[in-house]
């Protein structure tokens, strides 16, 4: 891999990462898009199909320990495809040995900070199909985005008035279960938001 591409890692991976990753793209044949934001997912993989090879997209706007953990989360699709096609669970036992096996070169202190490394290891008692459903690893992962003036709907108070980056706001209701129970301002529609989403505190508590 020329030194241009090198480069263009460096921006999106730990720096201790990067001879893994090299590695990585020296022992298995794909192509890596770095792809805007979805709010969906924060990266996926191809397989094979017709011309195409394997292909793995990660969300562009992710800080570099998310960026890292979701490309090898996607890499272990690619080296379970590679063995077993398409006769297992996406999610499934083989592709969870996968994740664990491609993440512990890096799973150290040079690489992660210890908060992260600890919720990644409880995490890895079940993997989940995303990183961002087990609760405590993805808080622990927001700890390291630049908000850029945004805070985390669990850290402002009850009955505030937020905006989230598509500009809609709502007021802040009681967590209910996992999520919080917030009205949309002006239609009072009730929707469940993840105590985790970025938002911008408008006013403070209005009762």
């Amino acid at each position: 891999m020329n030194t241009k591409y090198i480069e263009i890692l460096r921006k999106y991976f730990p720096e201790q990462s990067l001879p893994y990753v090299l590695k990585c793209f020296s022992d298995y044949t794909f192509s890596l898009k770095i792809s805007r934001s979805r709010k969906t997912k924060m990266g996926d993989y191809t397989h094979p199909f017709k011309d195409k090879g394997h292909r793995i997209t990660v969300n562009h706007d992710l800080n570099q320990y998310a960026f890292l953990i979701t490309f090898i989360h996607e890499l272990a699709h690619l080296t379970c495809y590679e063995k077993h096609k398409n006769k297992v669970a996406p999610h499934g036992k083989e592709w969870k040995d996968d994740f664990k096996n491609l993440m512990k070169p890096v799973l150290n202190e040079q690489v992660f900070p210890y908060d992260i490394i600890s919720e990644i290891n409880f995490y890895f008692i079940n993997p989940s199909a995303s990183s961002c459903t087990d609760i405590n690893l993805y808080r622990a992962l927001r700890k390291y985005d630049n908000l850029n003036g945004y805070d985390l709907l669990e850290n402002i108070p009850e009955h505030s008035v937020f905006s989230l980056p598509d500009g809609r706001t709502f007021l802040k209701g009681k967590q209910l279960r996992k999520r919080f129970y917030c009205r949309l301002l002006p239609t009072n529609k009730n929707y469940f938001i993840n105590p985790l989403a970025k938002v911008k505190l408008v006013s403070e508590s209005i009762f």
